[in-house]
């Protein structure tokens, strides 16, 4: 499947400087242009003009580098019209990097300065030296995400290494610090051997008031999150796993209201075994679920398998075959896989009123357009569709709770609590087919995430204020 028949969307957004001479519908002839060759046309920006001739900057959204090259060469063919700039506009975002530090208060005298330094400092070192609990109050500890990656699984792209996966981590500082005012910092680890990044991340922990993986393949993420779990004193919480469960189980929990349809007797396949797909499968069976399937590029995850994971062997069932023998009668599928891999005449094998949740990024396992009207429900993981599945409607919530009680660990009650709180958000008059999860820019959700984390904490003992 080619991203060419996808949505256009600002993944792929040009800045278009074109030179066009002054005469009654010659900008027409540029919109259809645009238009014919499948571009989304946004802002058009007037730069220059003079009686003979204008400049204008024109945003068009394409859905792929290759129908974004298409879009400009259509507009190189136009007779009278030059083509002046391209500007990548996501390229153009990254220039130079996306974050920085910032100072919490002024240094403009001496005085500060002796204050903020030495030698002042020094008596706040020996405060936490006599009560090492003070590094909370008198740091950015309190406050102070790691976000760690070894590049083993950058977004859909595989194993890229840390430098590649930089970026997707300054994006994730960005939005800690967006949402739930937490300061977060990336730091990419030269390594992908387990026990390095484990020791790695314990003897840089003291900095920070949480720990955040991000994009390390399975299984070596569920082997770092344990020991991590066992040898630190502060949160530790798998996005790709934890983020994406939450989440998923929120929308599933309000697609089912609409099919008046229970957790407990719905069958759900699940398509993709890696950290992602073993994670929602955990969080949905705490839930209440009692009849999950996954399969993962092999088929169904049967029993009669061999060299299972363990990961895989805990969700193994009688049942063989593939994909499509799995989803015919399910009532859900949720794809956190490939693209492409589920097809229209499997999903209409599926049970009266199914709900598909099609997750890979930036392509999934279906396009909405083919399905719409034989399902119930479509989610994506895409911000160009409706209901689209984000972590970051779960992350930010998550840490910003465990940070402001001091809960020792992150755990699987949180996880369910969070996800009904996210849940609850979309009032029974609002939910809809195309309205099962709440927006990313809803300032409700941190609020709701965060006191639901803290709750259980605080009623399971592991907060410390």
């Amino acid at each position: 499947m080619s991203m060419a028949n996808l949505t256009p969307n600002p993944s792929f957004s040009l800045s278009i400087r074109i030179e066009l001479p002054n005469y009654i519908g010659i900008l027409a002839t540029v919109t259809s242009s645009i238009a014919s060759s499948g571009g989304n046309l946004g802002p058009i920006d007037l730069i220059e003009q003079t009686r003979e001739t204008s400049i204008r900057d024109i945003i068009v959204n394409a859905s792929s580098t290759e129908h974004a090259e298409t879009i400009v060469q259509g507009l190189r063919a136009l007779p009278d019209i030059k083509v002046l700039n391209v500007y990548d506009r996501t390229f153009n975002l990254h220039q130079g990097g996306k974050i920085s530090i910032a100072n919490c208060m002024p240094l403009n005298n001496v005085s500060e300065l002796a204050m903020a330094y030495t030698p002042g400092v020094g008596r706040i070192c020996s405060a936490i030296a006599k009560q090492p609990e003070k590094v909370y109050e008198f740091t950015i500890k309190q406050n102070m995400v790691a976000i760690i990656t070894d590049g083993s699984a950058v977004l859909g792209l595989g194993n890229l290494g840390p430098a590649a996966a930089l970026p997707v981590m300054e994006g994730k500082a960005m939005l800690f610090k967006e949402f739930a005012g937490i300061n977060a910092f990336p730091i990419c680890i030269e390594s992908q051997d387990t026990d390095e990044i484990v020791n790695t991340i314990k003897n840089i922990a003291t900095v920070f008031g949480g720990v955040n993986l991000e994009d390390i393949a399975a299984p070596r993420c569920f082997e770092i999150e344990a020991k991590l779990q066992q040898e630190l004193d502060i949160p530790v919480f798998h996005d790709d796993q934890h983020g994406t469960a939450i989440v998923t189980l929120a929308a599933l929990l309000n697609a089912l209201k609409l099919v008046r349809k229970s957790i407990e007797k719905v069958r759900i396949v699940i398509n993709g075994a890696g950290s992602a797909g073993i994670a929602v499968a955990r969080l949905l069976r705490k839930a209440g679920s009692k009849n999950i399937c996954i399969c993962d590029s092999q088929g169904i995850i049967s029993i009669n398998r061999t060299n299972l994971t363990p990961e895989k062997q805990e969700f193994a069932i009688k049942a063989c075959g593939v994909l499509a023998e799995a989803v015919e009668g399910a009532d859900v599928f949720i794809g956190l896989s490939a693209p492409g891999v589920l097809n229209p005449d499997m999903v209409r094998s599926m049970a009266k009123d199914p709900i598909i949740f099609a997750m890979a990024n930036p392509i999934p396992e279906i396009q909405p357009e083919l399905i719409y009207d034989d399902v119930a429900v479509i989610a994506t993981g895409r911000s160009d569709y409706p209901n689209q599945i984000n972590n970051v409607i779960a992350f930010p919530g998550v840490f910003r709770g465990v940070l402001d009680c001091r809960a020792a660990t992150i755990n699987s009650n949180m996880y369910l609590e969070a996800a009904n709180a996210i849940a609850s958000l979309i009032g029974p008059s609002d939910l809809n087919k195309e309205n099962i999860i709440v927006s990313v820019f809803d300032k409700r959700v941190v609020t709701a995430v965060s006191d639901a984390v803290q709750k259980v904490a605080r009623e399971e003992g592991i907060a410390c204020c």
